[in-house]
């Protein structure tokens, strides 16, 4: 692309300020570790997190947003409907999504799914290898055959998804689960990515190999088309011939001859 990708990190940004343990690590919040990590002259990021009016998300923010990057956990009721809605909106024209670890369970990826979104999990800070399966794909540029994290927090199947378009990451536990950890989506004209890794208690968006491929999916749910959403009512291109009245027409009750 030759201008710049519009990126808005969200960030509930509360456990950073609530547990000292986050904080200490992630001082300025995960959506600037974020931010800092995926750095690029082709990316013109922003963030936004929770407690800011209408959560940083105001219509100017969403229209001029090309992708989406979402981090939720701790506090996904408090996220307004009405903000969804406007995010929703956006997606179905043609904005791309990603969505971080336990913002699978966020009003967001619930609605642009349609399903529970409900997972396995266990928190013993185990090792994860995460398996890549599309080494071809465009998110997995520059990734090896997979990425390990020494300490993590675990999810486990059955992950409560759709059938994704594309599943391109394969996660491995130490204590023996599996996980869909990288799925994509398109809903309406928008791209969906759903990355699993990045636990707020483990330094996950500090390793190089995680923000790589948040970068790549970054440009690869950048928007191909913004369309508005519509239903019109539209004219014929060529003359249709007039019909026997007697045939009825669509959405016309005709009347009984009984």
């Amino acid at each position: 692309m030759s201008e710049k990708i519009n990126v808005t990190i969200w960030n509930e940004f509360r456990h950073e300020k609530s547990k000292e343990a986050v904080k200490k690590l992630y001082p300025e919040g995960m959506h600037n570790a974020i931010a800092k990590g995926i750095a690029s002259g082709d990316l013109n990021i922003r963030t936004a997190t929770l407690d800011e009016p209408e959560h940083g998300l105001t219509e100017e923010v969403v229209n001029s947003t090309d992708v989406l990057i979402w981090w939720g956990h701790c506090a996904h009721a408090e996220v307004k409907d009405e903000i969804v809605k406007r995010v929703q909106k956006r997606v179905l024209e043609g904005m791309g999504l990603i969505v971080l670890h336990s913002g699978h369970f966020s009003k967001i990826f619930k609605t642009m799914l349609g399903t529970n979104c409900s997972l396995k999990w266990r928190e013993v800070a185990e090792k994860e290898r995460l398996w890549n399966i599309e080494p071809s794909h465009p998110i997995t540029k520059g990734i090896g055959q997979y990425i390990e994290l020494p300490n993590t927090e675990m999810y486990g199947e059955r992950f409560d998804i759709p059938t994704p378009d594309e599943l391109i990451f394969i996660s491995w536990f130490e204590g023996g689960e599996v996980f869909r950890s990288g799925v994509t989506y398109q809903r309406g004209h928008g791209r969906i990515f759903y990355f699993r890794p990045g636990h707020e208690t483990y330094p996950i968006f500090y390793n190089e190999q995680i923000l790589k491929v948040i970068g790549n999916a970054t440009r690869w749910a950048a928007p191909r088309i913004i369309m508005e959403d519509v239903c019109p009512n539209t004219q014929p291109l060529e003359k249709i011939e007039e019909k026997d009245v007697d045939f009825g027409k669509a959405g016309i009750v005709q009347e009984s001859t009984l």
